[in-house]
């Protein structure tokens, strides 16, 4: 999209990529070395209500009407067989305010396969939830055709499109799957698994970025 591309003195659109908590932004952090200058990390807080109203202040900035926005952290997979560590990539993100399509899907997800080699990745559509979900109530969303669930994803992204057509993505990193139940994120192996490798996906995310700012054909 050529809103990605840089203004007429040839700046680079910068990239804003949001997640919600504080240990999401501390394995981003970690993994940031050499990051580009249009590169932004976003903590916007946990909660659909908290990342549209963080979002929609970061968008506001001087310079932010051409960013692209990536929404990332961890998730819930919703389809047997997912394992902690395993990332989702969707082409397209839910929530009761609409669907939002996302950008570039196919080129993240093989930037994502040479960032996290032997992870695999899930491409499909991330629903929001406003609430942790669990059980019987995990069944219904896969039942709707959904593959994964967060908070802030779609809302996130709901943000960043309104009123702009700015490229965008999600990403998330499974630490909790239907045979692999999450209690607590950073006391069990499965969510030390998937801090790692949100740790070392960032240069996915800048892959994705410069592919926005090529020349289209």
């Amino acid at each position: 999209m050529s809103a990605a591309r840089g203004d007429r003195a040839g700046n680079p659109a910068p990239l804003l990529v949001a997640c919600a908590l504080r240990i999401e932004q501390a394995a981003l952090r970690s993994g940031a070395r050499g990051a580009p200058e249009a590169y932004g990390l976003l903590r916007t807080g946990m909660g659909p209500r908290a990342a549209r109203r963080a979002v929609g202040r970061a968008l506001e900035r001087p310079g932010m009407d051409r960013a692209a926005v990536l929404a990332t952290g961890f998730c819930a997979g919703l389809v047997p067989g997912m394992h902690p560590g395993d990332l989702v990539v969707a082409e397209e993100t839910r929530d009761p305010e609409g669907a939002v399509p996302c950008t570039g899907t196919p080129l993240l997800a093989e930037a994502l396969a040479r960032a996290a080699p032997g992870r695999t990745v899930h491409l499909g559509v991330l629903t929001g939830s406003d609430h942790v979900v669990r059980g019987q109530e995990r069944a219904q969303l896969r039942a709707t055709g959904v593959i994964a669930v967060d908070m802030e994803s779609a809302a996130t992204l709901w943000t960043a499109t309104r009123g702009a057509g700015r490229p965008v993505a999600a990403v998330r990193v499974i630490v909790d799957a239907p045979e692999h139940e999450l209690v607590r994120i950073g006391t069990v192996r499965g969510g030390i698994s998937a801090f790692r490798v949100l740790r070392a996906v960032l240069p996915a995310f800048y892959d994705w970025h410069r592919s926005l700012l090529l020349p289209r054909r």
